[in-house]
């Protein structure tokens, strides 16, 4: 007896994220904000928070919200609202993302100066608020993931605080940002690039999903299919990022297009070329799907279509 329906008919991402993103919108809003901050001991200076602002709000695509807050709904069968400990999950995670981006974008790092279709933060606000800026989003995030009341079981915090430290951590994020940086200028082999984009960008995605079935309390099976389901969605993001680099321009990425080759970067269109490239993440596409199938889920439409959205995207 089939017990999955990994879409519904009428299901489209633009309405079903529509909410959703007005829910992170609001609580990014009002936890990074002068009012929240001035209410800690002893305030947070004015300027740190603008900068900690301009890093967060008015722009990006909240993939990885979005995927904490599908996976929740698909593990707890609950689509109207998410739960206290998912929104905020969803919101930690874009915390992470946005400080990564601020300490990729510096000099010492990608140096680059356009992020979002705006300067990036150490253009803007110079290198050591940018690198301060990032500092705080960083700790902000754990402490968005451990409020002080009973809004969140004490071992979900615990369960969603060791997800997130590990995916942004050596063995994560940072890690695979490090490999990159040694990387630059070396031809990597397959399994060493796929090793190092898994890391940088594939464990914060992994992760979003994996915080939220953790919210939902799914079990080993569903965490265990859900979890595949991040591992090919992340590397096949990675993939696609590559692509757009040689094939789309600054405007439409948001961001400096071309600069992979201009810093002699290993990237999938390097290795494979453009079309082995592009065929590879429409195969990752496929693996994620066949992990939405076995989750035995009544409801993957919106993991599906997000998926769908990252290999089929333009920017």
């Amino acid at each position: 007896m089939e017990k999955h329906v990994t879409h519904s008919v009428s299901f489209t991402l633009d309405s079903w994220s529509s909410r959703r993103l007005q829910s992170v919108e609001r609580c990014l809003d009002d936890w990074v904000s002068a009012d929240a901050l001035a209410g800690a001991a002893l305030g947070a200076p004015p300027d740190l928070v603008a900068a900690m602002r301009y890093a967060v709000l008015e722009g990006g695509k909240r993939l990885r919200p979005m995927l904490v807050l599908a996976a929740f709904e698909a593990a707890s069968g609950h689509s109207e609202e998410p739960s206290t400990a998912a929104l905020r999950a969803a919101c930690a995670v874009e915390l992470i993302h946005a400080y990564s981006l601020v300490h990729d974008d510096m000099p010492c790092m990608d140096n680059d100066v356009l992020r979002r279709g705006k300067p990036t933060v150490h253009v803007q606000f110079g290198q050591a608020s940018a690198l301060l800026a990032g500092d705080a989003l960083q700790a902000m995030a754990f402490e968005v993931l451990t409020p002080s009341d009973a809004s969140v079981a004490p071992d979900v915090q615990a369960r969603l605080c060791a997800l997130l430290s590990r995916a942004a951590g050596s063995t994560g994020m940072a890690g695979g940002q490090a490999i990159d940086l040694a990387s630059l200028g070396c031809t990597l082999d397959e399994d060493a690039l796929r090793h190092m984009h898994q890391l940088k960008t594939g464990a914060l995605l992994r992760c979003s999903v994996m915080m939220g079935a953790a919210c939902a309390g799914a079990s080993a099976l569903v965490t265990d299919a859900l979890e595949q389901y991040g591992i090919a969605l992340g590397l096949a993001f990675q993939v696609v990022d590559d692509v757009l680099d040689v094939t789309s321009d600054s405007a439409t990425l948001g961001k400096t297009a071309g600069k992979d080759a201009d810093h002699a970067k290993p990237t999938y269109v390097s290795l494979l070329g453009l079309e082995r490239s592009q065929t590879y993440a429409a195969h990752l596409l496929d693996q994620a799907r066949a992990a939405l199938a076995l989750t035995g889920l009544a409801d993957t439409s919106a993991l599906g279509a997000l998926a769908d959205m990252v290999v089929h995207r333009s920017h």
